[in-house]
């Protein structure tokens, strides 16, 4: 989001919202990829959920797998339990994660198929993060985070 090329095809995500660019300008940001600091490689085959959401895999009902058919929920979790490390140090409360990623998506996830077939749920990372209290916003949703922050 922040312009680092970690995606799994070693691309950015650009966001082009005036209140994306408020919120990063007037308040602190800790810039954070999960999967990085789990080790993944850039790039990376692509991942998703099957067989449910960021919740269901926490809880052992579901599996993050690549294109290949390769497990990798251990990753996954140990992704997210770094991001709610890293937010419990810094003492932050809320996080804007990348819609639609098997660890940040915050509303909507792809299924499985490697279709680009999306569905509602949360990816491993916001999953994490929303159990243990942490407020999770998607790269859209920027101006709903800014009503709930203090204007500098």
């Amino acid at each position: 989001l922040l312009g680092c090329k970690v995606r799994y095809n070693a691309s950015d995500l650009e966001v082009i919202s005036s209140e994306f660019e408020k919120l990063i300008t007037i308040h602190d940001v800790v810039s954070f990829c999960p999967e990085v600091s789990a080790g993944m490689s850039i790039p990376r085959a692509p991942a998703e959920i099957k067989g449910g959401d960021g919740f269901d895999v926490l809880s052992g009902k579901a599996k993050v797998i690549d294109i290949d058919g390769q497990k990798l929920n251990e990753g996954f979790i140990t992704a997210a339990k770094n991001a709610l490390a890293r937010c419990q140090k810094e003492k932050i409360h809320f996080a804007i994660l990348a819609e639609s990623s098997p660890s940040c998506g915050s509303s909507h996830i792809y299924d499985g198929s490697f279709n680009d077939t999306k569905r509602a749920g949360k990816g491993v990372t916001a999953a994490l993060l929303e159990q243990n209290g942490i407020r999770v916003f998607n790269q859209y949703q920027a101006n709903e985070l800014l009503k709930l922050l203090p204007s500098i």
